[in-house]
């Protein structure tokens, strides 16, 4: 490990030349690249100084130690400071193979977050927009922006499905573990008769793709306006801005009708639309590396019934790392860090029991 350390504080100091160097500038996006970079290593060799230099105070107290006869005071402190500086080593080494795990390429870009009903009719619906609010919530925290893509409004007041983009530092190594159905167990407020129904909602969460990510050819996509609707067909504008895209050689349809113009629905369906050609590529790569392992708690499956939220209980619980909390409220407010901490520990663990550090 110590090698590889060495390693990287050699590509630290390299990054860190190229950055003052005036001609790095030339290409700002690049010049970003190299000062995240920089600072994403600094993290790791200052913790690797830290360890050769308590590495070297271990060594040298060893040696007072066994050198050192008439003074067994001074001993006696030698030996209390050597127990610190030993815990200490072992924490370090302990951090520095968490920092060694590779980190997925994925996780620092902005994602859309779709999320649509399941099973359960009205109570799905309504649930959509508790988890709506939810993310919303958790990314205010974070001082991530969102902005809402596409709504498909029910009759009940719920959404039949609502996709939003977060943008923000590190937002898919985060909210990528949200990925998978949802359950909610709770009295909807159309049952007369107290009982409790279960019922669901999907949540996928895709890394938006950048433009070097993915090709999408003019003559490849078919281009329909319509006229922007609400619940119940209620027209929100008289004008054709609703924009429909389909991509023919995959047959992926996006629709838009948030934004008040034609030309900016036509701008956020594009994106979308690139997103989710990506996302087909992006979700291989995801399951080449499950198969690599038994469990896989970053899953892409959306099919995996990942969580369940029990209103008569207060109770919330996931079922990848079974993992049970009782504070729903809070969680259901936006307070999601406490889970996604415990399944990146988890990811971590998994990465490192397959050997991919």
């Amino acid at each position: 490990m110590l090698d590889k350390l060495e390693a990287i504080k050699a590509r630290w100091q390299d990054v860190g030349d190229r950055i003052i160097d005036p001609a790095a500038m030339a290409d700002m996006k690049s010049y970003a690249k190299l000062t995240k970079e920089y600072k994403d290593l600094k993290i790791i060799v200052d913790a690797y100084d830290r360890l050769t230099e308590v590495i070297s105070q271990v060594a040298d107290n060893k040696e007072l130690i066994k050198t050192e006869k008439d003074d067994h005071e001074f001993v006696a402190m030698a030996k209390a400071e050597l127990s610190l500086l030993e815990e200490e080593e072992v924490q370090l080494r302990e951090d520095l193979k968490q920092m060694l795990i590779p980190k997925d390429p994925e996780d620092e870009k902005n994602v859309i977050v779709e999320i649509r009903a399941g099973t359960g009719g009205d109570e799905a619906g309504i649930f959509v927009g508790d988890l709506l609010r939810m993310y919303t919530k958790y990314c205010e925290s974070r001082k991530w922006k969102t902005e809402l893509l596409t709504v498909n409004e029910s009759s009940s007041g719920g959404y039949k499905e609502v996709g939003f983009s977060v943008t923000g530092e590190g937002v898919y190594g985060e909210l990528k573990f949200e990925s998978g159905v949802h359950r909610v167990q709770r009295v909807p407020v159309t049952e007369s008769q107290g009982r409790v129904h279960t019922s669901a909602a999907s949540v996928a969460v895709l890394p938006e793709a950048d433009m070097v990510d993915v090709n999408i050819r003019t003559e490849d996509i078919r281009v329909d306006t319509f006229r922007a609707s609400g619940a119940g067909g209620q027209h929100v504008n008289k004008t054709e801005s609703a924009v429909r895209l389909t991509h023919i050689p995959t047959g992926v349809v996006v629709e838009c009708q948030e934004g008040r113009s034609q030309l900016k629905n036509r701008e956020i369906a594009m994106k979308v639309l690139s997103t989710r050609i990506y996302e087909a590529e992006h979700k291989k790569h995801i399951d080449a590396i499950a198969a690599k392992r038994k469990t896989m708690v970053s899953t892409g499956d959306r099919s995996a019934k990942i969580r369940t939220y029990n209103w008569p209980q207060g109770r919330v619980t996931d079922h990848r790392i079974n993992l049970t909390l009782y504070h729903l409220d809070a969680i259901i407010g936006g307070d999601l860090q406490n889970i996604i901490d415990a399944l990146r520990v988890a990811e971590n663990a998994e990465k490192l029991k397959a050997g991919e550090d």
